[in-house]
């Protein structure tokens, strides 16, 4: 449980200090981001469980990745991150994840997820801030990708990519589990709020 309390109050701590950078009232954060007060105010007191949505629509309406959201200091020139040492943020109903392997730093930081989708078990996402791009690197299996309504399907070996400010839909498809590989890339510079 210490691992897990470390990790909410350093995401507590980026949280407040990201709202406080963007100039952003609890209030106003709350009703930007579709959270309520209610949460936010125990998530920036170190309380409470966020799910993957929530941190998700924390950091588009911020401006900044969900790990910039999770990450203490930067350690070193290299990181190296092994799967296992990563919790999830998302585990499926059928025993699949997401698990947020890194963020690059920079103006125009990427996010990089490791997936796994049991057949049939799915991610529906919200739409992104405008700039997103998400990238799927099929690995194993297959992947029923859903932007704005059209499937496409995705195999081993495949690559495809979008815009993330559509309504997206990751489905494991096939009859063995699909691993992909995602990167978000996140657009240079904190969000213009309007």
């Amino acid at each position: 449980m210490t691992e897990t309390a470390a990790a909410l109050r350093t995401v507590a701590h980026n949280v407040r200090a990201a709202r406080t950078r963007a100039g952003l009232s609890l209030e106003e954060l709350s009703r930007r981001a579709q959270v309520s007060k209610g949460a936010l105010v125990g998530l920036e007191k170190a309380q409470g469980n966020p799910n993957l949505a929530t941190l998700v629509r924390l950091a588009d309406t911020l401006g900044i990745s969900v790990s910039a959201l999770m990450q203490g200091r930067a350690e070193g020139r290299v990181r190296v991150v092994a799967a296992e040492d990563v919790a999830p943020l998302w585990t499926g109903e059928r025993g699949g994840e997401a698990r947020l392997m890194l963020t690059t730093s920079g103006p125009a930081p990427v996010e990089v997820w490791r997936w796994r989708l049991e057949p049939g078990e799915e991610y529906p996402s919200h739409p992104h801030q405008a700039g997103v791009v998400e990238t799927v690197n099929v690995t194993a299996g297959r992947l029923t990708l859903v932007v704005d309504g059209t499937e496409y399907t995705v195999e081993a070996g495949q690559t495809a990519t979008f815009d993330g400010d559509a309504a997206h839909t990751y489905r494991g498809a096939g009859t063995g589990p699909c691993h992909l590989v995602m990167t978000v890339h996140l657009p240079p510079g904190p969000a213009t709020m309007g």
